[in-house]
């Protein structure tokens, strides 16, 4: 099976009680939400902290797109309501459009041993 990686970037409010809440939330997240990932064509996806920065490693089937996530995820209320608790505790990384949170990444290097 032909996959595909992405790597995106979100930063959190620079605020501990924020960045811990935002923890904490994904430590069980609804099944709901898991299986809408699942159904967009998410294979796997991790999320990495440093700081407040945000990386996530996304990897899609050969069909995934960002668009197709973003019909499926507009249509699903469950989704709306995660992503609206989370947006609390996110800010706009610089350069970005208002309500931007997450920002995919261009890859610069690659090595396979």
């Amino acid at each position: 099976m032909k996959t595909q990686t992405f790597v995106l970037i979100c930063d959190l409010k620079d605020d501990e009680e924020a960045i811990q809440a935002y923890v904490d939330c994904h430590k069980s997240v609804a099944p709901e939400i898991i299986e809408s990932i699942r159904v967009a064509g998410v294979l796997q996806m991790s999320i990495y902290r440093w700081k407040y920065r945000l990386t996530m490693i996304l990897v899609g089937d050969e069909e995934f797109s960002f668009e197709k996530k973003a019909k499926l995820d507009d249509a699903n209320m469950k989704v709306q309501e995660w992503e609206a608790f989370l947006g609390q505790y996110q800010t706009n990384l610089p350069g970005t459009p208002p309500n931007w949170r997450w920002a995919l990444t261009e890859k610069i290097f690659d090595f396979q041993g």
